[in-house]
């Protein structure tokens, strides 16, 4: 299976070293982020979505328009759209952009965040609706006859679309949360579960769990990681922009009266605390200072040395059973085009040479698959 590549497109141009300027849309910059992870070779863009974030519907459909080939990944959070409606939307949605949509269920990590848009449901709670809702939302997509449901957060009669996922059987489900409810939702409904950029041991673990957990189900899961590669000519430089990036973040932070980050709710915030309280470098490549000092706050460790060096330690992952990376920079629209430049083609032909060599060694010749490893 070769290795796929997912970027990540905001609505303005805004990171951790990049103060957000002007109004919170810029249809320009979203236009030319959009295409530029095409032109690079990505193969799908996540949107992602908070509580006081624009709208990602309405900005996958509007970066749809402006590519295309390059598929998307819509983040949505169950709750706030009843499911019945979500489906319609979605199904829609799929038809518009010729069948290039992908949703990512997030089912939220921050009571804070959850509560800006009136929902005041536990951590827990939300797992369990999120459980019901994807039920729903997936039993609209496949039914041809209208249906009632009564659960317990969801009431319906006669439910029934017209419009169908134009990807059969539906569309593709990713899947974000690493506490036990999460990992027992993932377990039931994901096509492609997502881990935050781990340590290889604990990103080992959680892929072993989830795996448990679709098998219990009688299913099949695939797996996603995300990382914040930094590239560089030498390792030195490499390791030098790393050190620029975090003393960059921490004088914006300053400037911006952010407190220096605690622990989230979430358990994937949790688990990028752990490998962050070993040191700032970790399995020789992965850099948690980021993440340490934003408490964990989203896809946040890094992946650090030449193009080379990165691309070696991400086929690493893959060997885990981890087949898909989400990757993002610090500086977003030129690192992506770096990527596409540099990393995403080693990645390939690393992996494309070492399937060539398995081809070639006859399996019945345990010595020479030896050599050739």
């Amino acid at each position: 299976m070769s290795a796929q590549f997912i970027g990540m497109i905001q609505p303005h141009e805004v990171s951790e070293i990049i103060a957000r300027r002007g109004p919170a849309i810029d249809p320009a910059y979203v236009r030319a982020f959009a295409q530029a992870h095409e032109y690079a070779g990505f193969d799908r863009i996540l949107v992602p979505a908070s509580g006081s974030s624009p709208d990602t519907l309405l900005t996958v459909n509007y970066a749809a328009a402006a590519t295309k080939n390059i598929n998307f990944l819509l983040a949505h959070r169950p709750g706030f759209v009843a499911p019945t409606l979500a489906a319609r939307q979605l199904a829609t949605l799929d038809h518009y952009t010729g069948g290039r949509v992908a949703v990512h269920i997030i089912s939220g990590g921050s009571d804070e965040d959850q509560q800006r848009d009136g929902d005041f449901l536990s951590h827990d709670e939300r797992y369990a609706r999120t459980d019901e809702y994807l039920g729903l939302l997936c039993r609209v997509w496949g039914e041809d006859k209208p249906f009632d449901h009564e659960g317990r957060y969801y009431r319906a009669k006669a439910v029934w679309s017209e419009v169908k996922p134009l990807q059969q059987p539906h569309i593709p489900i990713y899947f974000g949360g690493a506490s036990a409810p999460a990992l027992e939702v993932a377990g039931r409904h994901a096509n492609l579960y997502a881990l935050w950029g781990e340590s290889l041991a604990q990103a080992g673990d959680l892929v072993q769990r989830v795996r448990a957990a679709a098998a219990l189900n009688k299913r099949e899961i695939d797996f996603s990681i995300s990382f914040r590669p930094i590239l560089g000519a030498t390792e030195a430089q490499a390791w030098d922009r790393a050190q620029h990036i975090l003393e960059t973040t921490r004088h914006l932070r300053s400037e911006q009266s952010y407190a220096r980050g605690g622990p989230q709710q979430s358990e994937g915030a949790r688990r990028l605390l752990a490998d962050a309280a070993n040191g700032d470098r970790v399995d020789e490549r992965l850099w948690t200072a980021i993440a340490r000092e934003t408490g964990g706050r989203s896809n946040t460790t890094s992946l650090v040395g030449t193009s080379e060096q990165v691309a070696d330690a991400l086929i690493k992952y893959y060997d885990l059973g981890i087949h898909t990376f989400l990757i993002r920079g610090f500086d977003p629209l030129p690192d992506t085009l770096a990527y596409g430049r540099e990393l995403l083609p080693l990645v390939k032909d690393k992996l494309a040479s070492r399937k060539r060599v398995s081809v070639a060694v006859p399996h019945s010749s345990p010595v020479l698959q030896a050599l050739a490893a």
